[in-house]
């Protein structure tokens, strides 16, 4: 019972990567209030949330409607994630989450916790095919449970973000932005191998069937 669910958490801990947001927030509210970085870290938490639990109740149904299998889409996802391995490993700047011009621009917003926040770096391409991965097999009605628990390691992760965001300036003291991308190419390797896993059962299921 609780394998699924602790095997799901490692993997969307790493694909959100909350460590990752320690010098990403650090750089993004530099000079400012503690009130507006609260403030920030929380709205972007909760707008993640939203996105999240939107694409956890209704992707599966979302998929379907299109005329796309979850086979399909878990070889698509395993690759996406293999991609962000691939950045983590050799911590460049991630393309599957913003672009230059999009960084650009979030550095010219006063708001940042809707863009870049959370949408594309908490709730990014990655984090919602890992969600529709794990959530598109199950329904809520049939396994109440499962769906708690992963809904649960979701909303853990969700909230490990917000403290290391609350606590950025302090960690980036302690850390700094090498230990940060040490951390970040650890996880790449670890993402890495659960996103060819996820090909391989892809693959798996397309030609078993």
């Amino acid at each position: 019972m609780l394998e699924q669910p602790l095997k799901f958490f490692v993997v969307f801990f790493v694909v959100v990567e909350p460590i990752s947001l320690i010098p990403l927030f650090s750089g993004l509210t530099a000079g400012a209030a503690t009130a507006f970085k609260r403030r920030m870290a929380v709205k972007a938490v909760l707008v993640a949330t939203a996105i999240l639990l939107l694409f956890a109740l209704g992707g599966a149904a979302f998929l379907e409607l299109m005329g796309i299998s979850l086979e399909a889409f878990r070889i698509f996802g395993g690759l996406l994630l293999f991609l962000l391995s691939l950045e983590m490993v050799f911590a460049r700047e991630s393309g599957t989450r913003t672009s230059s011009d999009e960084a650009a621009e979030s550095r010219r917003r006063a708001d940042i916790s809707v863009f870049p926040l959370a949408f594309p770096f908490i709730a990014g391409p990655g984090a919602l095919a890992t969600i529709l991965l794990w959530f598109g097999p199950i329904h809520i009605a049939d396994h109440p449970v499962v769906f708690l628990a992963y809904l649960a390691a979701v909303l853990l992760v969700l909230a490990i973000s917000l403290l290391l965001m609350l606590a950025a300036e302090p960690l980036m003291r302690v850390i700094g932005v090498t230990g940060a991308n040490v951390a970040s190419r650890l996880s790449g390797v670890i993402l890495g191998a659960l996103a060819v896993q996820f090909v391989l059962d892809g693959l798996r299921h397309v030609f078993g069937s």
